[in-house]
């Protein structure tokens, strides 16, 4: 790590898109990468790494293999370096479990040089030339270096969504999903646990305290304002949508169109992986052969409004069934939040605001390489892999895609098509031929 080199690129954040960028270019002598992340090591949603969750995608969509399956990094090469061949064989299924995907993760981040822990990005700013001058603190000396890089990459992911009425009555006994592993002890011990919201993480935290209602003997709900508890469009042509065909038709729309679509995309991108509600449904039957109250509720329709502390460690939760348009108190120990997440964009990037196109007044233009477009065209580019829903859709935060991401990012840096970008890659299309 030279701070008189001039670098090729510079990724801020060490996340699986950035660990996958490192991992692409590892084996290419022509492009000198370097990555910084303020944690002290790799750790992928470390809160949610729930015992037997899955990740709701195949592990071919792994950190390299969708542009190089022959990339030692891969997934399968995991496998075969820690003799789980055969175990995973015999396992016979595509999505792997969240705690070894961030085992993988571990394992590539270990192997790359270029990744630096302990290091947090506080500013980037224009070099004197055609690059840019990236400012770094290292968490362990308390010191400051300087490194310049022809391209800068944003990885730093996204942050908990609190809803600003319930923001300042966040503590042990009410926390965000994100941090329901560092609360669980505390969690279990309450006599009524409430989960608020919906999609996969919800599910998941739902799940787990639904198999350990019986040694703890809490009573149990699940309240979320959507209409049900929708499943995640599992049929195959539907899942086409997580494709770069489909990501390049919608960056192509206008966007209005773009924005308008969105919602339409959340059944595919935000719902609940159907194996997780069946176990749910099972778990409830077996309980119901003996007819006994499983002091369980599930309640779509159902948004939380506010929460008030009350006497004896207990929250009254202000609740408003939307549809038949009534308020109530819903009356619990524990709450847990699933409310999402939301970009975490650095605060450095406000100089650039006047230099770069706009969409509104909320949301930068990104181009087809995931790049910022400058007013005045540059060489050196700002490249964000976070805050992408609205330019490029299914492809913001799918980890299949996310390999799609880096490699037109690296193609772009290098001038030429160093990977391959490969097209007509599904059955459907999404536009008429043109005559």
């Amino acid at each position: 790590m030279d701070a008189g080199k001039l670098y090729d690129v510079i990724g801020i954040g060490i996340g699986p898109s950035n660990l996958g960028l490192a991992a692409l270019l590892d084996p290419l002598e022509e492009i000198d990468g370097l990555f910084f992340e303020q944690n002290t090591s790799f750790e992928w949603h470390p809160g949610m790494l729930i015992d037997k969750s899955v990740l709701n995608s195949s592990f071919l969509s792994d950190l390299v293999t969708f542009a190089d399956p022959t990339n030692p990094y891969s997934f399968l090469n995991y496998l075969h370096k820690h003799n789980r061949m055969y175990q995973f064989f015999f396992y016979q299924k595509f999505n792997i479990p969240r705690k070894e995907y961030n085992s993988y993760a571990k394992w590539v981040a270990s192997q790359l040089g270029d990744c630096k822990f302990g290091r947090q990005v506080t500013n980037v700013e224009d070099g004197t030339g055609d690059w840019y001058d990236v400012t770094v603190f290292n968490i362990e000396t308390g010191e400051n270096h300087s490194y310049r890089a022809r391209h800068v990459v944003i990885g730093t992911g996204s942050t908990p969504m609190i809803p600003e009425d319930i923001k300042d009555e966040m503590n042990e006994d009410i926390c965000h999903t994100s941090s329901y592993l560092y609360n669980e002890k505390n969690i279990k011990r309450g006599s009524h646990v409430s989960v608020i919201g919906s999609g996969q993480s919800a599910a998941e935290v739902f799940y787990d305290l639904l198999q350990d209602q019986k040694h703890y003997g809490y009573k149990l709900s699940w309240l979320t304002r959507s209409p049900q508890f929708f499943q995640t469009e599992d049929a195959k042509v539907g899942r086409e949508i997580f494709s770069p065909d489909f990501v390049d038709y919608f960056q192509s729309l206008s966007f209005d169109s773009r924005t308008s679509a969105l919602p339409y995309l959340d059944q595919a991108r935000k719902q609940i992986e159907p194996g997780v509600l069946e176990n749910i449904y099972n778990e409830l039957y077996h309980r119901s052969i003996e007819r006994k109250d499983p002091d369980v509720l599930l309640q779509p329709m159902t948004e939380l409004r506010g929460i008030r502390s009350l006497s004896g460690g207990n929250y009254e939760l202000t609740m408003h069934q939307w549809q038949k348009n009534m308020s109530y108190s819903h009356i619990t120990s524990k709450v847990i939040v699933a409310t999402g997440y939301k970009p975490n964009v650095p605060k450095w990037l406000k100089k650039y605001k006047d230099k770069i196109y706009w969409e509104d007044e909320n949301t930068m233009v990104v181009g087809k390489d995931y790049e910022f477009l400058f007013k005045k065209e540059r060489p050196n580019h700002l490249f964000t892999l976070t805050n992408l829903d609205q330019s490029h859709g299914t492809g913001a935060t799918n980890l299949a895609l996310s390999v799609y991401r880096n490699q037109r990012i690296i193609n772009k840096i290098a001038g030429y098509e160093r990977y391959a970008i490969q097209e007509d890659t599904i059955f459907q299309q999404f536009m008429p031929d043109e005559k």
